[in-house]
Protein backbone atom coordinates (compact mmCIF):
# COMPACT_ATOMS: atom_id res chain seq x y z
CA UNK A 1 0.00 0.00 0.00
CA UNK A 2 1.39 3.39 -0.99
CA UNK A 3 0.33 6.12 1.46
CA UNK A 4 3.10 8.64 0.89
CA UNK A 5 4.57 10.17 -2.25
CA UNK A 6 6.15 13.38 -3.51
CA UNK A 7 5.72 15.70 -6.45
CA UNK A 8 8.25 18.51 -6.82
CA UNK A 9 8.15 19.45 -10.51
CA UNK A 10 6.27 22.11 -12.47
CA UNK A 11 3.49 22.02 -15.04
CA UNK A 12 5.91 21.83 -17.96
CA UNK A 13 7.40 18.62 -16.57
CA UNK A 14 3.90 17.12 -16.56
CA UNK A 15 3.31 18.22 -20.16
CA UNK A 16 6.32 16.19 -21.35
CA UNK A 17 4.21 13.05 -20.82
CA UNK A 18 0.71 14.42 -21.33
CA UNK A 19 0.51 17.78 -23.05
CA UNK A 20 -3.17 18.51 -23.61
CA UNK A 21 -4.72 19.82 -20.42
CA UNK A 22 -5.95 23.12 -19.02
CA UNK A 23 -3.90 24.39 -16.07
CA UNK A 24 -5.43 27.85 -15.76
CA UNK A 25 -5.67 29.18 -12.21
CA UNK A 26 -3.92 26.25 -10.52
CA UNK A 27 -1.25 26.97 -7.91
CA UNK A 28 0.97 23.88 -7.76
CA UNK A 29 3.73 24.24 -5.14
CA UNK A 30 6.40 21.56 -4.66
CA UNK A 31 5.09 18.83 -2.34
CA UNK A 32 7.90 16.67 -0.94
CA UNK A 33 5.49 14.75 1.30
CA UNK A 34 1.92 14.02 0.17
CA UNK A 35 -0.11 12.11 2.76
CA UNK A 36 -3.66 10.70 2.64
CA UNK A 37 -6.37 13.39 2.52
CA UNK A 38 -3.89 16.04 1.36
CA UNK A 39 -4.78 18.05 -1.73
CA UNK A 40 -2.50 17.13 -4.61
CA UNK A 41 -2.42 17.83 -8.36
CA UNK A 42 -4.13 15.48 -10.79
CA UNK A 43 -4.87 15.78 -14.49
CA UNK A 44 -8.49 14.67 -14.66
CA UNK A 45 -11.03 14.16 -17.39
CA UNK A 46 -13.59 16.97 -16.99
CA UNK A 47 -16.61 17.87 -19.08
CA UNK A 48 -14.53 20.39 -21.03
CA UNK A 49 -11.53 18.11 -21.47
CA UNK A 50 -8.49 17.20 -19.35
CA UNK A 51 -7.81 19.70 -16.57
CA UNK A 52 -5.18 20.11 -13.86
CA UNK A 53 -6.78 20.43 -10.42
CA UNK A 54 -5.80 20.17 -6.76
CA UNK A 55 -7.88 17.30 -5.38
CA UNK A 56 -8.06 15.48 -2.04
CA UNK A 57 -6.37 12.06 -1.86
CA UNK A 58 -8.74 9.30 -0.75
CA UNK A 59 -11.59 7.70 -2.69
CA UNK A 60 -14.90 6.78 -1.02
CA UNK A 61 -14.61 3.70 1.17
CA UNK A 62 -17.05 0.86 0.51
CA UNK A 63 -20.42 0.88 2.27
CA UNK A 64 -19.61 -2.51 3.80
CA UNK A 65 -16.48 -1.20 5.51
CA UNK A 66 -18.26 1.94 6.72
CA UNK A 67 -21.06 -0.24 8.14
CA UNK A 68 -18.53 -2.48 9.92
CA UNK A 69 -16.74 0.51 11.41
CA UNK A 70 -19.99 2.07 12.59
CA UNK A 71 -21.06 -1.22 14.16
CA UNK A 72 -17.80 -1.45 16.10
CA UNK A 73 -18.17 2.13 17.30
CA UNK A 74 -21.78 1.51 18.33
CA UNK A 75 -20.77 -1.60 20.29
CA UNK A 76 -18.13 0.37 22.19
CA UNK A 77 -20.64 3.09 23.05
CA UNK A 78 -23.22 0.55 24.22
CA UNK A 79 -20.56 -1.15 26.36
CA UNK A 80 -20.17 2.18 28.15
CA UNK A 81 -23.91 2.27 28.83
CA UNK A 82 -24.70 4.94 26.22
CA UNK A 83 -27.76 4.97 24.01
CA UNK A 84 -27.04 4.70 20.29
CA UNK A 85 -29.07 5.94 17.32
CA UNK A 86 -27.37 3.61 14.87
CA UNK A 87 -28.75 5.21 11.70
CA UNK A 88 -27.52 8.64 12.80
CA UNK A 89 -24.16 7.18 13.82
CA UNK A 90 -23.87 5.39 10.46
CA UNK A 91 -24.71 8.57 8.59
CA UNK A 92 -21.86 10.38 10.34
CA UNK A 93 -19.34 7.54 10.42
CA UNK A 94 -16.01 9.12 9.38
CA UNK A 95 -14.45 7.97 6.12
CA UNK A 96 -10.86 9.12 5.81
CA UNK A 97 -10.80 7.83 2.25
CA UNK A 98 -9.29 4.85 0.41
CA UNK A 99 -5.98 5.80 -1.16
CA UNK A 100 -5.23 2.68 -3.23
CA UNK A 101 -7.47 0.71 -5.61
CA UNK A 102 -6.43 -2.90 -6.23
CA UNK A 103 -9.53 -5.05 -6.83
CA UNK A 104 -10.97 -3.29 -9.87
CA UNK A 105 -13.40 -6.18 -10.37
CA UNK A 106 -15.18 -5.12 -7.16
CA UNK A 107 -18.65 -3.66 -7.63
CA UNK A 108 -17.59 -0.76 -5.40
CA UNK A 109 -15.07 0.51 -7.96
CA UNK A 110 -16.93 -0.24 -11.19
CA UNK A 111 -18.87 3.09 -11.33
CA UNK A 112 -15.55 4.97 -11.50
CA UNK A 113 -13.57 2.97 -14.05
CA UNK A 114 -14.95 4.75 -17.13
CA UNK A 115 -13.04 7.39 -19.06
CA UNK A 116 -14.96 10.23 -17.39
CA UNK A 117 -13.59 9.19 -13.98
CA UNK A 118 -9.95 8.62 -14.90
CA UNK A 119 -7.03 10.85 -14.01
CA UNK A 120 -3.25 11.03 -14.06
CA UNK A 121 -1.51 11.55 -10.72
CA UNK A 122 1.96 13.11 -11.20
CA UNK A 123 4.74 12.06 -8.85
CA UNK A 124 8.51 12.27 -8.62
CA UNK A 125 9.00 9.57 -5.96
CA UNK A 126 6.91 7.31 -3.77
CA UNK A 127 7.41 5.53 -0.47
CA UNK A 128 6.71 2.03 0.76
CA UNK A 129 7.05 1.48 4.51
CA UNK A 130 9.17 -1.31 5.95
CA UNK A 131 10.25 -0.95 9.57
CA UNK A 132 13.05 -3.50 9.30
CA UNK A 133 14.46 -1.84 6.17
CA UNK A 134 14.61 1.62 7.71
CA UNK A 135 11.06 2.99 7.70
CA UNK A 136 9.90 4.85 4.61
CA UNK A 137 11.77 3.60 1.55
CA UNK A 138 11.59 6.01 -1.39
CA UNK A 139 11.55 4.83 -5.01
CA UNK A 140 12.06 6.91 -8.16
CA UNK A 141 13.31 6.63 -11.74
CA UNK A 142 16.82 7.63 -10.68
CA UNK A 143 18.38 10.38 -8.57
CA UNK A 144 17.12 13.08 -10.94
CA UNK A 145 13.54 12.07 -10.06
CA UNK A 146 11.76 12.65 -13.38
CA UNK A 147 7.98 13.03 -13.42
CA UNK A 148 5.81 9.97 -14.02
CA UNK A 149 2.13 9.25 -13.36
CA UNK A 150 0.09 6.92 -11.21
CA UNK A 151 -3.00 5.62 -13.03
CA UNK A 152 -5.78 7.27 -11.04
CA UNK A 153 -9.54 7.61 -10.74
CA UNK A 154 -11.51 10.48 -9.24
CA UNK A 155 -14.97 11.44 -8.03
CA UNK A 156 -16.40 14.98 -8.17
CA UNK A 157 -18.35 16.55 -5.30
CA UNK A 158 -18.44 13.55 -2.95
CA UNK A 159 -20.26 14.23 0.32
CA UNK A 160 -19.10 12.44 3.47
CA UNK A 161 -17.60 12.96 6.90
CA UNK A 162 -13.80 12.84 6.61
CA UNK A 163 -13.29 13.90 10.23
CA UNK A 164 -16.01 14.19 12.85
CA UNK A 165 -14.80 17.63 13.94
CA UNK A 166 -15.39 18.98 10.42
CA UNK A 167 -18.77 17.33 9.83
CA UNK A 168 -20.10 16.74 6.33
CA UNK A 169 -17.88 17.92 3.49
CA UNK A 170 -18.49 17.96 -0.25
CA UNK A 171 -15.15 17.63 -2.04
CA UNK A 172 -13.47 16.22 -5.14
CA UNK A 173 -11.44 13.09 -4.33
CA UNK A 174 -9.01 10.74 -6.08
CA UNK A 175 -7.06 7.54 -5.62
CA UNK A 176 -4.78 5.42 -7.77
CA UNK A 177 -4.57 1.80 -8.81
CA UNK A 178 -2.12 -0.72 -7.40
CA UNK A 179 -0.89 -4.05 -8.71
CA UNK A 180 1.58 -6.83 -7.99
CA UNK A 181 4.99 -5.50 -6.94
CA UNK A 182 7.99 -5.75 -9.26
CA UNK A 183 11.31 -7.11 -7.95
CA UNK A 184 12.74 -4.00 -6.28
CA UNK A 185 9.48 -2.97 -4.62
CA UNK A 186 8.71 -6.55 -3.60
CA UNK A 187 11.96 -6.65 -1.62
CA UNK A 188 10.55 -3.85 0.57
CA UNK A 189 6.78 -4.31 0.27
CA UNK A 190 5.79 -7.71 -1.16
CA UNK A 191 2.05 -7.12 -1.48
CA UNK A 192 1.70 -4.35 -4.07
CA UNK A 193 3.01 -1.28 -5.88
CA UNK A 194 1.27 1.63 -7.62
CA UNK A 195 0.26 1.30 -11.27
CA UNK A 196 2.72 3.62 -13.03
CA UNK A 197 2.50 5.17 -16.50
CA UNK A 198 5.78 6.26 -18.10
CA UNK A 199 5.06 7.10 -21.75
CA UNK A 200 2.73 9.50 -23.60
CA UNK A 201 1.11 6.49 -25.25
CA UNK A 202 0.27 4.87 -21.92
CA UNK A 203 -1.12 8.15 -20.58
CA UNK A 204 -3.26 8.61 -23.68
CA UNK A 205 -4.60 5.07 -23.37
CA UNK A 206 -5.45 5.55 -19.72
CA UNK A 207 -7.29 8.81 -20.35
CA UNK A 208 -9.20 7.81 -23.50
CA UNK A 209 -9.53 4.04 -23.99
CA UNK A 210 -12.46 1.81 -22.97
CA UNK A 211 -11.90 -0.08 -19.73
CA UNK A 212 -11.41 -3.40 -21.52
CA UNK A 213 -8.32 -1.87 -23.13
CA UNK A 214 -7.17 0.44 -20.32
CA UNK A 215 -7.22 -2.31 -17.68
CA UNK A 216 -4.17 -3.91 -19.33
CA UNK A 217 -2.14 -1.06 -17.80
CA UNK A 218 -2.80 -2.44 -14.30
CA UNK A 219 0.50 -4.32 -14.26
CA UNK A 220 3.84 -3.98 -12.48
CA UNK A 221 6.75 -2.10 -14.00
CA UNK A 222 9.51 -4.26 -15.48
CA UNK A 223 12.03 -5.39 -12.87
CA UNK A 224 14.89 -2.92 -12.49
CA UNK A 225 12.88 0.15 -13.54
CA UNK A 226 13.08 1.88 -10.15
CA UNK A 227 15.84 2.84 -7.74
CA UNK A 228 15.79 3.37 -3.98
CA UNK A 229 16.79 7.02 -3.62
CA UNK A 230 16.14 7.69 0.09
CA UNK A 231 15.38 5.93 3.38
CA UNK A 232 13.76 6.85 6.66
CA UNK A 233 12.39 10.32 5.85
CA UNK A 234 8.77 11.51 5.72
CA UNK A 235 9.52 13.62 2.65
CA UNK A 236 11.69 13.37 -0.41
CA UNK A 237 13.34 16.61 -1.44
CA UNK A 238 16.22 18.98 -0.80
CA UNK A 239 16.32 19.69 2.94
CA UNK A 240 17.33 23.30 2.26
CA UNK A 241 14.48 23.83 -0.20
CA UNK A 242 11.63 22.22 1.71
CA UNK A 243 10.66 22.65 5.37
CA UNK A 244 10.41 19.59 7.58
CA UNK A 245 7.20 17.63 7.11
CA UNK A 246 5.51 15.97 10.06
CA UNK A 247 3.39 12.97 9.20
CA UNK A 248 -0.24 13.21 10.26
CA UNK A 249 -1.33 10.84 12.98
CA UNK A 250 -2.52 7.68 11.26
CA UNK A 251 -6.13 6.80 11.85
CA UNK A 252 -7.05 10.24 13.18
CA UNK A 253 -10.58 10.75 11.92
CA UNK A 254 -11.58 13.11 14.73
Amino acid sequence: MCNLYSHTRNVEAIRKLFAKFDAAGVNMPPQPGIFPDYAAPIVRNDAGGPRLAMTRWGMPTSKEVIFQNATKRADKLRAKGKEVDFQELLKNEPDGGTTNVRRTESKHWKPWLGVESRCLVPFTSFSEFNKDAGGDIWFAFGEERPTAFFAGIWVPQWTSVRKIKNGMETIDVFGFLTTKANAEVEAVHPKAMPVILTTPEECETWMTAPWEQAKSLQRPLPDGSLEIIARGAKQDGDAEMFPAVKAPEQGDLF
